[in-house]
């Protein structure tokens, strides 16, 4: 029995911004998605989950339909290859996810985990760079979210006890290792209670937001621009922005406030990190959680209510909700000194709020760890 793993990423800073060619950072964790397989020489697929029911089971010579079920995701994998590769071996596994969806880029890593098993079965090498490319296109394309390359990225480049820095302009990177003057920390993650499926939320309205306020800006600076597709903030001058952004209909205008200020908290995060100013690099953390809710405007009741009682729990150095914001699971760097105190406290001011979440909310504390491995040998 072959298997492979892909771990889940949290981004500490760089929110909603991939999809803007912006900068961002990012953790891989030691939780995520894990696939038990054989290859079959017929084409058959045969994958049954462990977090959801039914079977997922086809040819690999069939015609394939979207049926919105946890399957799709194999389907986007097998069509994402088949563009370049000839699929000819298929996989019957199980598949199991360890932590529950919402924030942590499980989409991305389920994906991830199914492109791999299929290079090994039908003996395909990708570098990182195609696996990724791979990954955004059946995100995109088939599921039908507008990924940006975040998650994708962390869950391949990360390396443990080390902070991944992506520029997803020109998709260079920089693994910065800890420094040993930083005081020690473990990540936690605190999932709300309630799930969140990403492609029917509101994350496409706020890409296209995004995408307006840049449009918008370069017309009124009389920049050249082409196609409304190809419009992003990250082509934007600062001092355009600056001049032009008044004009900007307001919700474009929170929009494009929320990227040029995250721009920013990442430069200083990095030189935070760099450092080993965890204090610094925690309160940027909040500024981040701050500026999605009110500029970004994402964020769902229960995810804004964990970012208040972070704030004021002691012991955080820095937080903020993870992903698009549409319910989910929140993440916090936290003293692990004093885990014990933090889960308690945030579990009791939650449930407070959230009586009715008392058996669904989970907190549970994590380590940084190394992307997913391409065994292809």
């Amino acid at each position: 029995m072959l298997n492979v793993f892909t771990p889940y990423r949290v981004c500490p800073l760089g929110a909603h911004v991939d999809h803007q060619l912006g900068q961002v950072t990012g953790f891989a964790i030691d939780r995520g998605v894990r696939l038990e397989f054989e290859i079959t020489n017929n084409g058959e697929f045969e994958v049954c989950s462990k977090n959801y029911p039914g079977v997922v089971k086809f040819n690999v010579c069939e015609e394939y339909e979207r049926e919105m079920t946890w399957g799709d995701f194999l389907k986007a994998a097998i069509i994402a290859l088949s563009r370049k590769y000839d699929i000819k071996n298929g996989i019957k596994g199980v598949v199991e996810g360890s932590l529950p969806v919402g924030g942590l880029s499980s989409s991305s890593a389920v994906i991830l985990t199914y492109l791999n098993a299929l290079c090994i079965a039908n003996h395909i090498h990708l570098t990182e760079n195609e696996m990724i490319n791979n990954a955004m296109w059946a995100e995109k394309n088939y599921i039908g979210v507008n990924v940006g390359r975040l998650d994708q990225s962390c869950e391949v480049y990360c390396k443990k006890d080390s902070l991944l820095y992506l520029d997803t302009l020109d998709n260079s990177n920089e693994i910065i290792p800890i420094n040993k003057k930083m005081k020690p920390f473990e990540i936690m993650i605190v999932f709300s209670g309630r799930e969140r499926q990403l492609a029917g939320s509101a994350y496409n309205i706020r890409v296209d937001e995004c995408k307006a306020a840049a449009y918008a800006l370069q017309a009124y600076a009389e920049m050249d621009y082409k196609e409304f597709s190809t419009a992003v903030l990250r082509k934007i001058p600062i001092g355009i922005y600056k001049e032009y952004r008044t004009k900007l209909p307001e919700n474009w205008r929170k929009r494009a406030d929320h990227f040029f200020g995250e721009k920013l908290r990442v430069t200083e995060g990095i030189k935070a990190w760099k450092e080993g100013n965890l204090d610094k690099f925690g309160q940027l953390m909040f500024e981040s959680g701050r500026s999605s809710i009110e500029l970004y405007e994402t964020g769902s009741s229960n995810l804004k209510d964990l970012q208040d009682i972070f704030e004021n729990t002691d012991g955080i150095y820095g937080g903020r909700f993870s992903g698009a914001g549409f319910n989910g699971s929140s993440i916090a760097l936290v003293d692990p000194q004093k885990e014990d105190i933090i889960k308690e406290n945030v579990y009791k001011k939650y449930i407070s709020k959230y009586p009715e979440l008392n058996e669904k909310i989970k907190i549970i504390f994590v380590n940084t760890a190394d992307g997913m491995e391409l065994n292809y040998d």
